[in-house]
């Protein structure tokens, strides 16, 4: 999958993905593994993630409602993806239908420093 494709799957699925949309455009780095997991199972390690980024106040964009997508996904394969953004200083997380022809959802974390 190349950068142009990724980019024209960015639709409004949450709001996390016109900013990973930019992020893409704008050179940052991306990538799709090969990989897929059950819907179901993401949104138990996604719905603990977001708990833990609400505990600690790490910033999110679209966690909840990626949660939310996931979970009504229920036993359907997965693919996920990632693009950072060109400064490093977000992470999007993107998670594609099994033949990665589109974007179900998208997340973002603003990454801590170190």
């Amino acid at each position: 999958m190349d950068r142009a494709e990724l980019a024209e799957m960015l639709g409004d699925q949450t709001t996390a993905c016109e900013p990973a949309r930019a992020a893409l455009l704008d050179g940052g780095d991306f990538v799709v593994w090969d990989g897929r997991v059950p819907g179901q199972e993401l949104a138990g390690i996604y719905g603990a993630r977001l708990r833990r980024a609400r505990k600690r106040g790490t910033e999110t964009l679209a966690l909840p409602s990626t949660v939310d997508i996931l979970t009504g996904l229920e036993a359907a394969q997965v693919r996920i993806g990632c693009i950072f953004s060109p400064d490093r200083t977000w992470a999007f997380m993107l998670f594609l239908a099994d033949d990665a022809d589109a974007v179900l959802a998208c997340t973002g974390v603003r990454r801590a420093e170190r």
